[in-house]
C-alpha cells in the first residue's frame, strides 16, 4: 500500500487530531522552514508531525549538535516515526499539553523553534490555549512558533498569545492551500 494511501487511511480514522487527510506537500514544509536559522538552533520541537513528511526535512538540515523533539499522540504515526532512524531524533507519544514536563524531563529547560502541525480550530478551545501557552513558556526569547492552518480563524487565538509579533504566509501548493503563521516571542 502506498504512503499516500496509508497516510489517507489513517488520516480519516483519526481525523479530529490528525486533522487532514493529506501529509503536508514539499511546499508547505519548505515555507514552514524557511525561517529557521538551522546553524544556530539547539532544540527544536515540532508538534503533530503525522507520518514525518515536515520531521525528515528538519532532520535533513539540522546540525550536529541540535535535537528534534517530535509530539505525536496517534499510535500509527507515533509507529512510523520511531521507524526513523536518526540520532538527533526523539518521538514522544506524548501530548502537546504536556512540553515543557517533558522537555524537562530530557534536560530541556528552552527551545530556540517549535514547528507545529497541529489542527488547532478542531482541538477542544480549553486544551489549544493550554496548548499555546505552554508553547510560549518553552521558547527562548526571540524563539519562533510556526503552526499552519487552512483558513485564518485563528489568528486573533495566536495574537492573544503573541501579540504583534505575528508573520503571516500562503503556501498555495498544498492540500488544501495552507496558511503558515510565523509567531515570535518578545
Amino acid at each position: 500500500m502506498s504512503k499516500k494511501i496509508q497516510f489517507f487511511k489513517e488520516a480519516v480514522k483519526s481525523y479530529k487530531t490528525s486533522g487532514t487527510v493529506a501529509p503536508s506537500s514539499r511546499f508547505l514544509a519548505k515555507r514552514m522552514l524557511k525561517q529557521i536559522n538551522f546553524s544556530k538552533a539547539e532544540v527544536i520541537v515540532e508538534l503533530g508531525p503525522g507520518d514525518g513528511a515536515i520531521t525528515k526535512r528538519i532532520l535533513k538540515k539540522i546540525q550536529s549538535n541540535t535535537v528534534l523533539v517530535c509530539f505525536e499522540i496517534n499510535d500509527a504515526f507515533y509507529k512510523e516515526l520511531k521507524e526513523i532512524n536518526h540520532p538527533q531524533l526523539i518521538v514522544l507519544k506524548s501530548s502537546a499539553e504536556d512540553i515543557r514536563k517533558e522537555l524537562s524531563k530530557l534536560g530541556y529547560t528552552k527551545v530556540d523553534y517549535i514547528v507545529s502541525s497541529l489542527p488547532l480550530t478542531i482541538i477542544p478551545k480549553e486544551i489549544s490555549s493550554n496548548i499555546l501557552r505552554e508553547c510560549y513558556n518553552s521558547l527562548n526569547i526571540n524563539g519562533l512558533f510556526i503552526q499552519y492552518q487552512y483558513s485564518l480563524t485563528y489568528y486573533k487565538k495566536l495574537k492573544k498569545v503573541f501579540g504583534d509579533f505575528i508573520e503571516l504566509d500562503f503556501e498555495p501548493l498544498n492540500f488544501p492551500p495552507a496558511f503558515v503563521y510565523k509567531c515570535t516571542k518578545k
